[in-house]
């Protein structure tokens, strides 16, 4: 966390927190959702200022109830995550980051749901790849040592009961290779216990 944002929350400790102006969508755009966003349940504006965007980044954290904010000075602005809280991207070396690039990335688990969503996780770290990335990890995918098939992949996500172990090699990070389970919509952010679109309570 910046040190502006620390000294901020010491002088003004009481600010209201804000609820539903800033999304995170499912390729890792920041979003800024204002009234009318809101009321029409629109994704919003995409953030494109670079000063903002790293802003965000270095002061994007999680409460104890699962809920993800950006810490904006005093003020905490809770963020309505569309996927994951962060997305993942693949990288020109064959390796992963998140969030576009701004942190590098090494998962230790790899997950698959029915709709053929990937989501990768590291310990409290869970993202979901940017859809147009996955056709480029299809190839790192093999089921029994072999390389998989269209065919055979849909198969073995629609059929649990489909033999063969399915893994992830990533060519750039040093041979890791990563099991795939598959797992049901929505499942991981229940298991991590995330909330998708924090709201103030009422007493």
């Amino acid at each position: 966390m910046d040190e502006i944002v620390k000294a901020a929350m010491a002088k003004w400790p009481n600010v209201p927190h804000c609820y539903g102006w800033l999304a995170l969508d499912a390729r890792g755009n920041w979003r800024m959702r204002d009234e009318r966003s809101q009321a029409l349940d629109l994704p919003g504006n995409i953030i494109r200022h670079p000063t903002l965007l790293a802003f965000i980044t270095r002061n994007y954290l999680c409460n104890e109830e699962g809920c993800w904010y950006f810490q904006n000075g005093p003020q905490r602005v809770y963020v309505d995550l569309t996927a994951t809280p962060y997305i993942a991207n693949t990288t020109a070396d064959g390796c992963f980051a998140l969030q576009h690039g701004e942190q590098a990335f090494t998962p230790e688990l790899a997950f698959l749901d029915p709709q053929g969503r990937l989501q990768l996780s590291s310990g409290t770290t869970l993202a979901q790849l940017d859809d147009r990335d996955l056709a480029l990890c299809l190839p790192w995918l093999t089921l029994d040592q072999q390389a998989v098939s269209d065919e055979a992949l849909l198969q073995w996500l629609e059929d649990a009961s489909t033999p063969g172990e399915l893994h992830l090699r990533p060519p750039g990070m040093n041979c890791l290779c990563l099991d795939v389970q598959r797992c049901e919509e929505g499942q991981l952010m229940r298991e991590f216990g995330f909330v998708a679109k924090p709201r103030q309570t009422t007493n």
